[in-house]
């Protein structure tokens, strides 16, 4: 079932780049990355209230607190440089050098959280980075 959600995601990042770039055309790129951040809090905050979700905020440790500010911070500092990239470039371009994000991803998980690199995962990350070189020098 997790990949049903993970294509979803993939179908609605798609959706992001190419309706970001329509909106972002003659904007202040932190403005629209702004704009698209209260979006998103209102919407994540509703799915909480909805779900019943809220009674859980006291469970949260330090740590959990912790991480997802700092999940937060670079989550913010991902839009703020996205949004300035596809003003800059083609979404063509943009978007597909973003998801390199799923390589380093696969390095860090390897580094950090000690999860298993296997040869397909190994492949599969370095076609990514191929993919992304032939797209920044192509």
């Amino acid at each position: 079932m997790w990949w049903l959600y993970a294509l979803l995601s993939a179908l609605f990042a798609a959706l992001t780049a190419v309706l970001a770039k329509i909106g972002v055309k003659g904007v202040d790129s932190n403005l629209a990355t702004a704009i698209r951040t209260v979006v998103i809090l209102l919407l994540a905050w509703g799915i909480v209230f909805f779900r019943g979700s809220l009674t859980e905020v006291h469970t949260l440790t330090r740590t959990n607190w912790l991480f997802l500010i700092l999940s937060g911070v670079a989550t913010g500092m991902s839009w703020i440089f996205y949004f300035r990239a596809l003003q800059l470039g083609k979404v063509s371009q943009v978007a597909p050098v973003d998801k390199l994000s799923v390589a380093l991803a696969i390095v860090l998980s390897v580094l950090f959280l000690g999860e298993k690199l296997t040869w397909q995962t190994g492949l599969g990350a370095t076609l990514i980075i191929g993919g992304t070189l032939v797209l920044i020098w192509g």
